[in-house]
């Protein structure tokens, strides 16, 4: 086999390996975050607040669209991961031929849906007349782009599961540094809009779907996949459907959740838009630790739960949450002195800056909650506990529900209750994840080879005792 640089996690300091695969994680997330904030700041400097609150209404329903593919990619992702560390070769190897159907059909599916269904769903969303336009413009571009980010990602996921965290950081910086720079070209030198930023985004991420294969092709012996493993195998697309669909919903379920709040904060006027719009991209910015030491937390489960070693998963998690409370605490205090700083960036317009950083006040002391969904909900995932997938969905689908609506009905808060209910949310589904994780239900959910599941059975008692 080719020499290509595989972690196995099964074994060391579980710190270590999370801290070292966590790091060019946060750094790609960063950059990936870099350019949705770009696009923000260019259209709202250079076109307009307008222009930004019609970027800004489309971020829940082009986090609906996009969230169906990316759970089957991480779907992928899980079952490879399980089964590096079950050392089954050829099992790796039938998993990644199978995605390719999977991904792909999936892919062309939502991408018709979305581009034929956006303007409905943004009338729906109650949509300020004065967007409504540019809005259905942006999301019928951007989602044309599904089918590019879901195969880099179903790349990306594989790399990751084996342990490479590098590799696909290198493909995420390409794409953000090309994504900026058409993103100042069809914008200031075309005066293209919100389209243009639209295309800009599409294009960076073709480009980068491209590399990652090429790449993966040349240098990764488990993608060199025979004749044999290319045919379709029912039992290998089952497995990827069972275990991705439940992923693949609960991000759509929270992305229901986030849309009907996107209707909220639609109905409050375009002041309220943009100021959402600016604390959405922020905190999309400080999730990406979070999300990172999750990924990294989901790949060393994985690889844990495939070699059977179920103790050594949970000394993992809690190493995990160390990490997160940790960077909880920093960032509470960067919003409270320098939130007004951080909203300046985005756009000049005073009310909306003071509007953005009094909401900054009140979200970020939930960060801890927030961090707390990233870790045990890795873990369940890595493990293969797709069943709470969609569990944890609905919650955050409920809680958005009744809490926004809740407030609105009443009068509490006036439009400050969209950022109280995003703090709500955040606490009650981080409740949720951690009941599940100490049931311990979790212990007896692993999807891993045949020839392995024999080793993962485990005891009941040891699942009443968690």
């Amino acid at each position: 086999m080719k020499k290509y640089k595989i972690v196995d996690m099964t074994s060391g300091s579980p710190l270590k390996h999370i801290l070292i695969f966590t790091i060019p994680l946060v750094i790609g997330n960063l950059f990936q975050q870099l350019y949705n904030m770009v696009d923000s700041i260019v259209v709202g400097q250079y076109v307009g607040k307008t222009a930004l609150a019609a970027v800004g209404a489309c971020g829940s329903m082009n986090f609906l669209f996009f969230s169906l593919s990316f759970g089957l990619s991480n779907g992928v992702g899980i079952l490879v991961s399980h089964r590096f560390g079950a050392k089954d070769e050829q099992g790796i190897r039938k998993t990644i031929a199978s995605s390719y159907y999977v991904l792909t059909t999936v892919s062309v599916l939502i991408t018709t849906i979305a581009f034929f269904l956006a303007p409905v769903l943004l009338r729906l969303l109650d949509t300020p007349s004065t967007i409504i336009n540019d809005s259905t413009a942006y999301i019928r571009v951007t989602c044309l782009g599904i089918l590019g980010i879901t195969l880099y990602n179903g790349v990306a996921a594989t790399l990751r599961a084996l342990g490479d965290s590098r590799t696909p950081l290198y493909f995420l910086i390409f794409s953000s540094i090309l994504n900026i720079a058409l993103d100042l070209v069809f914008v200031i030198n075309f005066n293209m809009g919100v389209v243009g930023v639209a295309l800009a985004t599409i294009i960076s991420q073709y480009a980068s779907a491209v590399v990652a294969y090429v790449y993966a092709f040349r240098n990764v012996e488990y993608f060199k996949v025979s004749k044999e493993d290319r045919k379709a195998d029912r039992n290998y697309i089952k497995q990827e459907i069972r275990l991705g669909v439940p992923l693949s919903l609960q991000s759509s379920m929270i992305a229901v959740s986030c849309l009907v709040l996107q209707g909220v904060v639609n109905s409050f006027g375009e002041n309220v838009v943009a100021a959402f719009t600016i604390t959405s991209r922020v905190e999309q910015l400080v999730q990406q630790p979070y999300n990172s030491i999750g990924t990294a937390l989901m790949t060393y489960a994985g690889q844990n739960i495939g070699a059977g070693n179920i103790e050594r998963v949970k000394k993992g998690f809690w190493q995990a949450a160390g990490l997160v409370a940790g960077f909880s605490c920093i960032m509470v205090a960067v919003m409270y002195i320098f939130g007004a700083g951080i909203s300046r960036i985005f756009v000049s317009d005073a009310e909306v800056i003071k509007m953005s950083y009094t909401a900054l006040k009140i979200t970020s002391p939930f960060y801890l909650a927030l961090g707390m969904i990233y870790v045990p909900r890795a873990l369940l995932n890595g493990c293969g506990d797709a069943g709470f997938a969609m569990i944890n969905g609905i919650t955050e689908v409920a809680g958005r529900i009744l809490f926004s609506h809740f407030m609105l009905f009443f009068g509490f808060f006036g439009f400050w209750s969209v950022w109280v209910t995003t703090g709500a949310t955040w606490l009650l589904t981080s409740i949720v994840c951690m009941l599940r994780f100490f049931s311990g239900v979790w212990m007896r959910k692993a999807e891993v080879s045949p020839r392995r599941r024999l080793h993962l059975t485990v005891p009941r008692a040891l699942v009443r005792k968690a």
